[in-house]
């Protein structure tokens, strides 16, 4: 009997994930009707950039790779699948800001995806307002519940795994200034759900809204949690 015919342990438990698991390898395609990769990794915040070229136009952009990364500085980032203006303006400024997409601008927000004739203002396209930063040159959609004002510390090209450059780049940006609609607040603590943000949920046009009845609290593991930065 050849060694290819001897039912293994690992071969049944190949069989048992074949039979529960769609699985594939993502550079032989992943066999669905769409991409199931940002679909599965979901729902993610929303990296609602604003920006301003060297020629001082401002930009806005939503995108969908974003989160934050550290607490002290506090950093965040946004990622870009190609090099875009958002990109641009923020590799020659050193400045972009990040502002809060809630239900009540996700409309808005969605026209700002707008690929528009150079000279257009997504601000102007999407019926917001560009309202002066403090501490950067880019403006901030007054209309956010929240906003925060950013440095770039870096920008990253990404690579595969064989190190060969792909279109792809992380804007990383340590925050130096916060705005939060002061409704939010209460006792000290900033509502999440009270704001409804909206988040990306994959496919072309799948969202998600958080809500106050969505919101659950679990306590953290003895030691797990550092008060100053989680709360007590």
């Amino acid at each position: 009997m050849s060694s290819a015919s001897i039912d293994t342990p690992q071969t049944k438990d190949r069989a048992m994930d074949d039979e529960r698991f769609h699985y594939y390898e993502p550079a032989q395609g992943h066999g669905l009707r769409h991409n199931p990769f940002n679909a599965v990794i979901a729902p993610r915040p929303i990296g609602w950039i604003s920006s301003i070229d060297r020629d001082g136009r401002p930009n806005l952009a939503p995108y969908s790779f974003f989160n934050a990364f550290n607490y002290e500085p506090p950093i965040l980032g946004f990622a870009s699948i190609a090099w875009k203006d958002s990109v641009r303006n923020a590799s020659e400024t050193g400045e972009f800001v990040w502002n809060l997409v809630t239900k009540e601008l996700d409309t808005r927000m969605n026209q700002t995806a707008t690929p528009l004739p150079p000279g257009m203002s997504e601000f102007a396209h999407a019926g917001l307002t560009a309202v002066p930063s403090r501490h950067v040159k880019a403006p901030r959609v007054g209309e956010a519940r929240a906003a925060m004002e950013c440095k770039v510390v870096d920008i990253v090209q990404f690579k595969d795994h064989k190190g060969q450059a792909v279109s792809g780049w992380l804007v990383l940006g340590e925050v130096i200034a916060v705005y939060i609609d002061r409704t939010l607040i209460v006792d000290g603590v900033y509502q999440t759900a009270e704001a409804r943000p909206v988040l990306r949920a994959g496919r072309g046009g799948d969202y998600v809204e958080v809500t106050p009845d969505r919101m659950f609290e679990m306590e953290r593991p003895a030691g797990s949690s550092i008060p100053a930065h989680h709360g007590s």
